[in-house]
């Protein structure tokens, strides 16, 4: 195998993991502290599952609050970096990715198809495109430790099957 491919093969899922866990872990300021964003995101999103018959889906105590999904995106990171520095336990990073490729499919659907909008920071749309670049990051991530996502599948299979 050349040269150049192995080090993409060795480097490339690391740099995706610190690229998605910066992300995921620069958000937290945002949705632990209460940050007047973060209330107005959540709060059109609360207002939208209200009109469809599910009140405080979005609320701080609702299943899909800020501090709950700010705990998936820690999680995320935690799994993508601890994979990354220890060898032994690098079928987490494709776990976590796969925390964060739900946690980002949830928050790409909610812009795109609810009144929240691409841009409802009027930040130019900056927190959408974060959110589609995580999305690619997470999905590459899962491709780049295909092999991990098998193993860790096969071995949840032989657990979960009855003896």
């Amino acid at each position: 195998m050349h040269k150049a491919s192995l080090l993409f093969q060795k480097w490339a899922p690391h740099a995706v993991a610190v690229f998605t866990s910066a992300v995921f872990l620069d958000s937290l300021r945002f949705k632990f502290t209460n940050h007047p964003n973060t209330q107005e995101i959540f709060g059109r999103l609360d207002a939208w599952a209200t009109q469809h018959g599910l009140p405080g889906l979005f609320a701080p105590t609702g299943l899909f609050s800020q501090y709950s999904i700010g705990v998936a995106e820690l999680a995320a990171a935690i799994l993508l970096l601890g994979g990354m520095f220890f060898p032994a336990y690098r079928f987490l990073q494709p776990v976590g990715a796969i925390i964060g490729l739900a946690v980002m499919t949830g928050a790409i659907s909610f812009h795109l198809f609810t009144p929240l909008g691409i841009d409802p920071n009027n930040d130019g749309g900056g927190l959408f495109r974060a959110a589609c670049m995580v999305w690619l990051g997470c999905l590459s991530l899962i491709a780049l430790r295909w092999d991990a996502v098998t193993t860790l599948g096969r071995k949840i299979a032989v657990f979960a099957a009855p003896a």
